[in-house]
């Protein structure tokens, strides 16, 4: 076994992933969440026991895969934080969509105390975190790279190293998250103005994947749409955060981003018709809605 313990903490669909990724690469991995019944999975499938307090003086990495910033700052310095338990070289590993300000200043922080932080938000969705096949944007020191390693290479296909200090790789996801919830809001407006004019789903996804008007958002949400099944893989209540975090990011500099703003509209209007849960195709339900139309009802 590869001598290096890991802490993830937050066992959602991409944390569980990456959990599971670096366990069966031979790491000691144990799993963090707040709905204890995914930290027993976790363990009875070969991930190790105890309480974070009791590990986190043990551990070479700490991967946070929480929802935003907030839950990042309470899991490394609120009131049972873990990074002065660290062990100083180890490192703190962010992958939650946060402003770049943000992660530097938890990468000063953590100096503090001697542990590095790798600002490494992560996109691939679950199938990949699985797989171990993540790409991961990310910034930091070399120490932390360094330190990092053995993680990435359990569970990323593609680790871009951004630079050497933390906030270019939260930078580079803030981009990433704009095109992706605007592309899945554009899908979710292109399939239903379709349906309004006499085209199926099952049409649509059959001839616009070979068209120009296509996307990797389109291809992979689409059938989602068509089967009528909006079990999460990536949910609409993420888009309402993430794109809210673009816009802050773009008022600080005064840039103006209107196609954002209309999705983030549209993500958060699925989010109050009760739809925060579902797969983020589930935004189609908001035009279809709209227009009184029928979306297909799946087996």
């Amino acid at each position: 076994m590869i001598d290096t313990t890991v802490a993830v903490i937050g066992l959602g669909s991409m944390g569980y992933g990456i959990a599971s990724s670096a366990r069966k690469a031979g790491l000691q991995v144990h799993g963090f969440d707040v709905n204890e019944a995914q930290v027993t999975r976790f363990q009875s499938e070969g991930g190790a026991p105890g309480t974070l307090a009791e590990v986190a003086p043990t551990l070479s990495a700490a991967v946070i895969v929480v929802l935003n910033a907030t839950q990042t700052e309470t899991v490394l310095f609120g009131d049972d934080g873990i990074v002065p338990k660290m062990p100083a070289g180890s490192v703190v590993i962010g992958c939650a969509t946060v402003p770049p300000a943000f992660a530097r200043d938890m990468a000063k922080r953590c100096a503090g105390h001697g542990v590095h932080y790798l600002d490494a938000p992560i996109s691939g969705g679950s199938v990949k975190a699985a797989s171990g096949a993540l790409s991961v944007m990310a910034s930091g020191t070399p120490d932390a790279f360094l330190s990092a390693a053995p993680i990435l290479d359990a569970t990323a296909e593609k680790v871009f190293r951004l630079g050497d200090t933390a906030g270019a790789g939260s930078a580079m996801k803030a981009v990433n998250q704009l095109l992706a919830g605007v592309h899945i809001a554009a899908m979710a407006e292109a399939m239903t103005f379709g349906i309004s004019q006499g085209v199926s789903a099952e049409d649509f996804m059959e001839v616009i994947p070979e068209c120009a008007g296509t996307s990797w958002m389109l291809e992979n949400r689409g059938p989602h749409i068509v089967d009528g099944d909006y079990t999460p893989h990536s949910s609409v209540n993420i888009w309402p955060k993430d794109l809210g975090i673009v816009l802050d990011i773009a008022k600080e500099t005064s840039f103006d981003a209107p196609i954002t703003t209309a999705a983030l509209k549209q993500f958060a209007a699925a989010a109050d018709a009760g739809l925060g849960g579902q797969d983020d195709a589930a935004v189609a339900k908001v035009y279809a809605a709209q227009a009184g139309l029928d979306l297909p009802k799946g087996g």
